[in-house]
Order: structure tokens, then C-alpha cells, then sequence
């Protein structure tokens, strides 16, 4: 039975109300006790336990009534869109409870106690039930009251963990995204080695990247990763690129050890570099020199913009990918500057403090 049943008290109540109910009983019993009776002391004992017992009875008989009923129209009407629904049928149970408890416990009671050889008359008074079922509202509203605070922090919660897939759905498909983009770009690149029939460059460029690829693996459904994994990922990216362009690709390297440990997006740094590549002339005549380097909490990623005479278009898939993944986990965003002569992204370097949303479990 859910009166009774922890369990189920807990469910349909929203807290475990043993004790509430307990000192809820015994507070009202007493209170109308003195309120509606002579309770002073010239009274007999027995005569003053009477009046007692009988308030009691009659408060323990409304309060697990109604409290039943309000169990019973939490199960029937559960959702907040039912709530005025509830209340006010819950308002007509109280009304009609408290006037039929009132009198046929008041008949029950003039006949038990004349068993007993005490006289007793019933008669329905107003002015003590009117009081009495205000009183009642007044505990049933303080159920009430924590019964939407329960459900409204519970949908509260509910939303937010909904809002948290949401963005952890989002985030795996950026980062799916930019798995086979590389890929595409990685697979031109062989196809260019191929063309210029030299097998061994080819079976080179297959093996670093099948090292890429492992690295990529190993990182698996990350959010964030620290700067010295995404450094090597990168340096293993460029010995790609450098089986193809040769001494034409100079990257120029200036990190400081004490910010390896920093976090940034993976596979960020790849892809700008990849982005630089693909949109600049790289050659002997005009070497492409990319500067990666640390500008206080950045990464930052330059070169001179040397555009190709016939453009590639853009679909900014790289640069995209990028700044949706730090908008979705931190309100530190990249920065991108074309000033027509040089291109630069700033990437922020985190801290796991800096999500907005805690991913322990899918950093690295």
C-alpha cells in the first residue's frame, strides 16, 4: 500500500513523511484540543484525556484520508500541466472529508463512549469544523509546496542531462566530421605521390599514415586533450605532408615546455595546418612557412597568405569544425584574423575548469 510503503511514499510525496506526519498528528491533535475545548487543569484527568483522544481521532482519521487521496491524484494527474486540476480537486477532497469524518466519527464517538457509561452529544458545528479544515489545507499546501520543489528540481536535472547528450551528440559529430575530411585530403596527397610513380614515397606516406590514424584511435570520442598529444599528432601529420612537398613545407616550431600540458580540441592544430596547405602555393620558388607558436593562453597558427593563382574552393569545414567544438565546451573561443597578407588563428589553451559542461570521462 503507498500509505504505508516507503517506497512508495517517497514516489508519490516526493520525501519520506513518517515524521511529518507523526508530529503533524500530534501538533493539530493538541492544538484543536485546546482551541475547541476546556482543557484547563479543574478539569478530571479523564475527562481531559477524552477530549484529547477525540481530537486525535478525528485528525489521524482526515490526515491519512486525504493523504491517501492525495496520493491517489498524484498517480492519476502526475504531470505540472495538471497541477491547478489537482490542486482543486485535492480542495473539494478536503472539504468533503473533514465533513464527513466530522460526523460519522462524531456519531462513532458518542456511541463507543457510551459503552463506557460517559455521556457524549454530537452536533456539526462550523465554527470548529471551518477552522479545522483551513488547518488541514495549511499541511496539505506544505505537501504540495514540496512536492513541486521535488519535481521541479527533478525536471530541472532531467533537462539539463538532456542538454548535456545534446552537445555530447553534437560534439561526436564534429569531431566524426573532421576524421574524414582528412581522410579525403590524406587520399589526394597519396594519389599525387602515385602519380609521380614513386613506390617507395607511397608505401612511406601509407605508413605514417597508419601511424596518424593509430593516434587518432587511441584518442578516441576525446573532447579536449592536452597540447603535447596534439602536438605529436600534428608533427606526425606533417611528416605526411613532407613526403609530398619536401623542403617547400617549413614549419616553424616555438612552444614552451611549461604549456604542454595545457588542453586544447583535438585534431585543431591539424586541420589549420591542413587549411594552410590547401589554400597556399607551396613550391620552391615560394617555400609555405607556417609559424606555431605560444602567445600567452594561445596557440597561435600563422603564414603568409600566398594564394594559388587557380583558387580551391572553400568549404571551411576546418576552421567551422573547430569553432563550433570550443563553442559547445568552453565560452573561450578562437580567434581569426585575414589581413590579406597573412592568416592567423589564435586557439585558446583550456583547462578542464574552463568547460562548460563537466566531460571527465572523455578527456585525455
Amino acid at each position: 500500500m503507498q500509505l504505508f510503503n516507503k517506497k512508495k511514499r517517497v514516489q508519490y510525496l516526493g520525501f519520506n513523511d513518517f515524521w511529518f506526519s507523526f508530529i503533524g498528528i500530534l501538533v493539530i491533535s493538541s492544538v484543536t484540543s485546546f482551541m475547541f475545548n476546556d482543557m484547563s487543569t479543574s478539569n478530571p484527568l479523564i475527562v481531559l484525556l477524552i477530549r484529547w483522544g477525540s481530537c486525535f481521532f478525528f485528525t489521524v482519521s482526515d490526515w491519512l484520508i486525504i493523504r491517501g487521496i492525495l496520493i491517489f491524484l498524484r498517480r492519476k494527474y502526475p504531470d505540472f500541466k495538471n497541477d491547478f486540476k489537482r490542486i482543486i480537486y485535492l480542495f473539494i477532497a478536503i472539504i468533503i472529508t473533514t465533513l464527513i469524518v466530522d460526523f460519522f466519527g462524531g456519531k462513532f464517538l458518542t456511541f463507543f463512549l457510551k459503552l463506557f457509561d460517559i455521556n457524549s452529544t454530537y452536533s456539526m458545528n462550523l465554527k470548529v469544523i471551518v477552522p479545522i479544515m483551513i488547518i488541514i489545507v495549511m499541511d496539505m499546501a506544505i505537501y504540495e509546496a514540496i512536492y513541486y520543489y521535488i519535481r521541479l528540481k527533478k525536471s530541472i536535472r532531467e533537462e539539463e542531462q538532456t542538454k548535456q547528450v545534446m552537445i555530447q551528440a553534437q560534439l561526436d559529430t564534429l569531431r566524426n566530421q573532421a576524421q574524414p575530411h582528412f581522410l579525403f585530403n590524406s587520399l589526394n596527397t597519396l594519389r599525387d605521390i602515385i602519380d609521380q610513380d614513386s613506390k617507395e614515397d607511397a608505401k612511406d606516406f601509407v605508413d605514417n599514415l597508419s601511424d596518424v590514424y593509430r593516434f587518432i584511435l587511441e584518442s578516441g570520442s576525446a573532447n579536449l586533450i592536452s597540447l603535447q598529444k596534439e602536438l605529436k599528432f600534428a608533427k606526425a601529420y606533417i611528416n605526411i605532408q613532407l613526403e609530398r612537398f619536401g623542403d617547400n613545407l617549413k614549419i616553424e616550431w616555438n612552444i614552451p615546455e611549461a604549456k604542454l600540458a595545457a588542453m586544447v580540441v583535438p585534431m585543431s592544430l591539424q586541420l589549420l595546418i591542413e587549411n594552410a596547405i590547401k589554400h597556399n602555393i607551396v613550391s620552391r620558388a615560394k617555400p609555405l612557412i607556417i609559424n606555431i607558436e605560444i602567445d600567452e593562453n594561445y596557440l597561435v597558427i600563422r603564414n603568409k597568405i600566398q594564394a594559388k593563382s587557380t583558387k580551391i574552393p572553400s568549404t571551411k569545414i576546418g576552421l567551422k569544425n573547430i569553432e563550433k567544438r570550443y563553442t559547445l565546451i568552453s565560452s573561450k573561443l578562437p580567434i581569426i584574423k585575414n589581413d590579406e597578407s597573412q592568416f592567423m588563428v589564435s586557439l585558446p589553451l583550456l583547462k578542464l575548469s574552463d568547460q562548460k559542461k563537466k566531460y571527465a570521462n572523455t578527456n585525455n
